[in-house]
């Protein structure tokens, strides 16, 4: 590991950011149940119009990160402090306004250990 990428990786992990999580924790950090459970990944297409009582900074957040990168509804609720049902509502919101791609995720074979 380069001098730089260490200096970068060690700053990153002290610098306070809702995003951290995301950059710095391994793609394995979710429990096996939940990769095992959600079959779907949910990336934004295009910015929805939101409702008055969505327009927080979390949901912003949550948008943001989906437009970089599908999450699953666990993601959502683990890593976004997000209700299920408040998760459910989003989800369900977004793919009436067409503003999501949905990929089944069961249906590709799961990587060689």
């Amino acid at each position: 590991m380069s001098p730089l990428y260490r200096q970068l990786n060690l700053w990153m992990r002290k610098t306070a950011s809702s995003f951290a999580p995301l950059l710095v924790a391994p793609d394995d950090a979710l429990p096996a149940t939940a990769s095992a459970t959600e079959g779907r990944v949910y990336r934004l297409r295009q910015w929805p119009a939101l409702p008055s009582h969505w327009r927080t900074a979390r949901i912003y957040r949550v948008l943001s990160v989906m437009s970089q990168r599908p999450v699953n509804r666990h993601w959502l609720v683990a890593r976004q402090g997000m209700a299920p049902s408040q998760t459910d509502a989003l989800i369900s919101y977004l793919v009436t306004q067409d503003a999501v791609d949905i990929v089944d995720v069961t249906a590709f074979a799961p990587a060689p250990q």
